[in-house]
């Protein structure tokens, strides 16, 4: 059984660059992430090899669209096999309650999970867009929306994990995306911690790329920041 608490983003163009890289890891070491770009290239037969390999996969799609198209959409990548899967909480309620049940009565429903705010925005965009509050007002209105429309859990920063586990509770799955080993650069992330902050903070899962996948050894990196999370105190 895997739990790892580790998810390798699979930031790939090619399906070929994501098998060579994937056949450096062990399936029960990490859990892998498939975005867009990856998905867009190599679509649905990719999905299904990595099952195959007996990697547990995070279908990364962000799902934002009229309820019953959202609903159809989590039907299809549930039977793709992955083993988590997101919407984004600014669809509503009505789109999430439709996603949640177009997966009720699923042999092995995948969890379903709901974006808040991405991690590239700060403080002036959320005002840009038009939403009110700071950026961990809307986190949390938006993990509660999801919690009551019977979403698993959200994608958040790590920096809001503390709120969410306050105000949620322990049973809410929170992904935290935006995580940086200690001297390692942010790149396009803003609202970012390390692994042990991360998993001290509530986080349950952390998306980690680049340190993992662009590291020499990449299994020496994965293994050193599990290291790392099993120093944390939850």
């Amino acid at each position: 059984m895997n739990n790892s608490r580790i998810i390798v983003a699979l930031d790939y163009a090619t399906a070929d660059q994501a098998l060579k890289f994937i056949n450096r890891l062990e399936p029960a070491s990490c859990r892998i992430k498939v975005g867009k770009e990856l998905f867009c290239r190599s679509g649905p037969a990719l999905v299904e090899k990595l099952v195959r390999l007996d990697f547990d996969v995070f279908l990364d799609l962000k799902f934002h669209d009229i309820p019953n198209t959202v609903a159809q959409a989590c039907r299809a990548a549930a039977d793709l096999g992955v083993w988590m899967m997101n919407v984004h909480a600014l669809g509503g309620s009505k789109m999430m309650e439709a996603a949640c049940s177009a997966l009720a009565g699923q042999a092995q429903r995948p969890l379903l999970i709901a974006v808040t705010v991405l991690t590239s925005l700060d403080e002036h965009d959320i005002k840009a867009v038009g939403l009110s509050g700071s950026t961990v007002q809307n986190v949390e209105r938006l993990a509660l929306l999801a919690r009551h429309a019977g979403m698993d859990g959200v994608v958040c920063s790590p920096q809001e994990a503390a709120v969410l586990r306050k105000s949620i509770g322990d049973e809410f799955c929170l992904v935290t995306p935006g995580i940086r080993p200690a001297g390692s650069t942010q790149d396009d992330q803003r609202r970012v911690m390390t692994p042990h902050e991360a998993i001290h903070s509530g986080a349950d899962y952390l998306v980690i790329g680049r340190p993992i996948t662009a590291a020499s050894d990449p299994m020496h990196a994965l293994m050193t920041i599990k290291a790392e999370i099993e120093t944390a105190v939850v």
